[in-house]
């Protein structure tokens, strides 16, 4: 039987520990027979990942940054994303266009209707394809909500930091508040995980909530 593509993205300040569910997720869905792409933003393409590299490490301004991040999602779009939901896979993204209103436009201060232009010219959907507001979106986001001052120790000492990383906690408050933002703004899209919990009860809240929209079965728990 032909699956419905399912696009997934994950989403948190650095620190918030979404990074070691994903393999777990991705082994729940493979576990009933579904294929999974995993991939990540900014990155998941050749070029994109060249993009990432430079938007981590490259000293530019805040409209440089946004475009960079854009031009590299347009690329992963094209590239990865659509063609493997046109296939029927479950796709598992690692931040989405949420983290840009959450770190460029919160955390940044950068204009957020620049932002949404930029989304509306790059994420617009295939022909023969719809959307409520014509625009790809995940059709669910999993945040993992956490304080920044915890987030600052657990990064503390973790490696060396990248130009986000290396941000005070105030900036990753507002990031937070941004992430926030989103999640009131697409409340049906959104679903709120307590990251400040262990391990092993943040992946039963991620695990629960695909089993109670009927798509994972309550057997299929991954390797989280």
């Amino acid at each position: 039987m032909a699956h419905t593509g399912l696009f997934i993205s994950f989403e948190g300040i650095d620190g918030a520990g979404k990074s070691t569910h994903i393999d777990g997720l991705a082994a729940a869905f493979k576990a009933q027979g579904r294929t999974v792409t995993l991939t990540r933003e900014p990155g998941g393409t050749p070029l994109a990942e060249k993009l990432r590299d430079m938007v981590l490490h490259d000293a530019m301004d805040a409209l440089t940054e946004a475009l960079l991040i854009f031009a590299a999602r347009r690329d992963h779009l094209q590239q990865v994303i659509e063609p493997a939901l046109a296939r029927g896979e479950v796709v598992l993204c690692d931040r989405f266009t949420d983290a840009t209103f959450a770190y460029q436009g919160s955390g940044r201060g950068f204009d957020l209707a620049v932002l949404k232009q930029l989304e509306a010219w790059v994420q617009t959907l295939p022909a023969g394809v719809s959307a409520p507001n014509g625009l790809r979106q995940p059709d669910v986001t999993v945040w993992f909500e956490l304080d920044p001052q915890i987030a600052a120790v657990r990064l503390a000492g973790a490696r060396v930091p990248d130009r986000f990383e290396s941000q005070p906690v105030d900036f990753f408050q507002k990031v937070s508040d941004g992430y926030a933002q989103r999640a009131q703004a697409d409340v049906q899209r959104f679903v709120r995980l307590d990251a400040a919990q262990t391990r092993e009860v943040v992946w039963q809240q991620l695990h629960h909530h695909f089993v109670q929209r009927g798509w994972l079965k309550a057997s299929s728990h991954g390797n989280a």
